[in-house]
């Protein structure tokens, strides 16, 4: 079973950090147009991630993901850290993002994906407000350490059943690798634009299981310049020293020229789900159940 995702940000985030330049809009917009034709193509339904901002100030992106057959989930409303939300703002940040999805979209939104994988053990009392907010399908757990986010005491690569107290949600964890003694993701973000893609299809061929997340910005050619300081503690959180904005900007646009295509690649001849669907064809009561 290989899970094929979207998160569907850009548009909120260009306004918020820069202010919203038409052309930046446009872009965004061809871009998710040509996923949207590929998936078509290929007969593919992903499930796409989307920030609550997104339905409430660019409601036409949502209306035109699901009128192409897409699932809608949700991906906070404003994209920020869960480890930054307390449990009463992350209530009023889910409630508010999925009820927004909801009025747009038209399907009842049953799927979440923590912003930057943010759910993890100092954390994890968020599934109870997932939970309470509806969500079944979580797909937020990164099962080892990463940058702003991670839960490497998770013991589980596999779909799975996770328990808090007494509330219990599905976890779709992100699928592994081991990378020079370092356990990484192979098919999502930078790390997809990192390995080769012979290494991608052959790690998802031998799995029977995996997890594919792209964003806009992960497919676009030229993303713009570094961030200025303001722009990076803004969104970021943390001091934006050159070395750090200079980092950021290097993650986040190696191997960009090339991305698209890689991803049209994968996509062709390789079968793949959304969440819902994959839901369905998971026998839930022999999966494992992890107590947090």
């Amino acid at each position: 079973m290989h899970i094929l995702s979207f998160d569907i940000e850009e548009w909120y985030i260009e306004k918020r950090l820069s202010g919203g330049r038409a052309e930046k809009y446009k872009e965004f917009d061809f871009y998710l147009n040509k996923i949207l034709d590929i998936l078509d193509t290929y007969q593919l339904k992903a499930t796409f991630f989307c920030l609550g901002k997104i339905a409430s100030d660019f409601p036409y992106v949502v209306r035109t993901i699901a009128s192409r057959g897409h699932e809608i989930g949700c991906h906070s409303n404003e994209h920020i850290w869960l480890t930054r939300l307390s449990p009463k703002k992350l209530l009023a940040d889910t409630k508010t993002a999925i009820s927004a999805l909801e009025d747009v979209c038209g399907q009842k939104v049953i799927s979440y994906r923590a912003p930057a994988f943010s759910i993890g053990e100092t954390n994890k009392w968020a599934i109870e407000i997932l939970a309470e907010c509806g969500i079944e399908l979580d797909a937020s757990v990164y099962p080892a350490a990463r940058d702003f986010g991670g839960f490497s005491a998770f013991p589980a690569a596999i779909p799975c059943i996770i328990r808090y107290g007494s509330i219990q949600l599905k976890e779709f964890p992100i699928g592994l690798t081991t990378f020079f003694g370092k356990k990484i993701a192979y098919s999502g973000g930078g790390y997809f634009r990192f390995f080769p893609l012979f290494y991608t299809k052959h790690k998802i061929q031998q799995s029977e299981y995996s997890v594919s997340y792209f964003h806009i910005g992960d497919l676009m050619p030229h993303k713009g310049g570094m961030l200025s300081q303001n722009q990076y503690e803004y969104y970021f959180k943390e001091k934006g020293t050159l070395l750090n904005r200079c980092k950021r900007y290097i993650k986040s646009n190696l191997g960009t020229k090339y991305t698209f295509s890689k991803m049209t690649r994968l996509l062709n001849g390789n079968h793949f789900t959304n969440l819902r669907d994959a839901n369905r064809q998971i026998d839930w009561n022999v999966t494992p159940i992890i107590d947090l």
